[in-house]
């Protein structure tokens, strides 16, 4: 899912990005609110903005793929966080290469499998 052309994002919409669940995006949006403020409508739905979604993927970085607690995740993210912020954008972008390639590579298969000149040929033999 490409994200950036919104100005706001559902809470389901930040669960898919991050392939999450919406009660453990709920639960981060609740323990990192100085860093996560959701603009909410008159229901009391939450609405994230890029920069949230963007906080989000960070928080899913330092906790589920450094191992960080999330006292942790909140001490490193007062930090100047500018190395992990180069590095977690270029896992998004190697993740968003990788999905690309895949698709291509099965587009391949399915075209390849279908365009074999040896099935037309024996298929022209077994007429004769």
């Amino acid at each position: 899912m490409e994200e950036g052309g919104k100005l706001y994002y559902t809470i389901g919409e930040v669960s898919k990005i991050l392939g999450e669940s919406t009660s453990l995006v709920r639960f981060w949006s609740d323990k990192f609110p100085q860093f996560i403020k959701p603009v909410r409508n008159k229901k009391g739905n939450r609405f994230f903005t890029q920069k949230d979604v963007e906080t989000f993927k960070m928080i899913h970085h330092l906790v589920k793929e450094s191992g960080m607690t999330l006292e942790g995740a909140r001490q490193r993210m007062k930090q100047n966080l500018s190395p992990t912020d180069r590095k977690l954008e270029v896992i998004e972008r190697l993740r968003s290469i990788k999905a690309k390639l895949l698709a291509v590579s099965e587009d391949l298969d399915t075209d390849t499998d279908s365009d074999y000149p040896e099935d037309a040929e024996n298929t022209e033999n077994q007429g004769l």
